[in-house]
């Protein structure tokens, strides 16, 4: 079996409009730092440079968000109250939902902005399969190609409501994309709303999930390394982060022989 890496990193060098903070204790810093922890809560004393070069382990703390580096969208992120009932947490969705077969649409060189059912007609008309129920559908945007720089979160193509919906209606439980959302650019969606003063150009995917019940991949990478657009499962299962809208998720493509 070949394994593909489709993930982002976590990287606190890149720019991210929610910085990431890394925090390193080395493994002598870690040595110091777990003595004193036995001797504050434990009340043992423990002398670290006994230990061999004085070191014990290194340890790393992060400080980020759930939606930084790839991850999945929980149906909770998308509002409190949803048609369905109440919508689950990240901790709450189905396993299977997150190792399926993979269906890669190319939505390469489109501008920015919201892709239509049109697209995605024609995409699917060119590989010549439609998506199965619970298939992943991943949308190749290219945006990936900014990572790490103010441009990933402004310059790409997300979906309209009516292409969500229109995925749903095949009985996809996931959609993913190598773009910071599946929706437009925040500035996009904006400009248009003052342009026409119609809501419904607001972050229309992310609010179809409050009327279906569905999962987003966002942030995904390196979708142009899959060997065509279906023939691989994937693998993305998210981080159990108990009452989380999403959670990260390290996302594979398993290709059998």
């Amino acid at each position: 079996m070949r394994i593909i890496d489709l993930s982002s990193p976590v990287d606190a060098a890149a720019w991210e409009p929610d910085p990431v903070v890394h925090h390193i204790l080395s493994p002598s810093q870690g040595a110091r730092h777990m003595a004193e922890e036995m001797r504050e809560h434990l009340g043992i004393d423990f002398d670290p440079s006994v230990l061999p070069d004085g070191e014990l382990l290194s340890l790393d703390t992060f400080t980020l968000t759930s939606h930084t580096g790839t991850h999945v969208d929980a149906p909770s992120h998308y509002g409190s109250t949803a048609s369905y009932g109440t919508p689950r947490h990240i901790d709450e969705m189905p396993l299977e939902w997150f190792h399926r077969p993979g269906l890669r649409l190319d939505l390469r060189g489109r501008p920015t902005g919201a892709a239509g059912v049109d697209v995605i007609e024609k995409e699917l008309a060119r590989i010549g399969r439609e998506p199965e129920p619970y298939d992943i559908v991943l949308l190749n945007t290219g945006a990936s190609e900014h990572l790490g720089t103010p441009a990933y979160f402004t310059e790409f193509t997300g979906l309209d409501g009516e292409a969500v919906e229109f995925l749903l209606d095949f009985g996809v439980k996931v959609i993913g994309t190598d773009a910071f959302s599946l929706d437009a650019p925040f500035g996009d969606m904006i400009a248009r709303y003052h342009e026409t003063g119609d809501t419904g150009v607001l972050w229309p995917a992310h609010f179809t999930g409050r009327r279906r019940e569905y999962c987003q991949i966002e942030r995904l990478h390196r979708l142009d390394s899959l060997p065509g657009p279906y023939g691989y499962t994937i693998s993305c299962f998210p981080v159990k982060l108990k009452g989380a809208g999403a959670g990260w998720t390290r996302a594979t493509a398993l290709i059998d022989g």
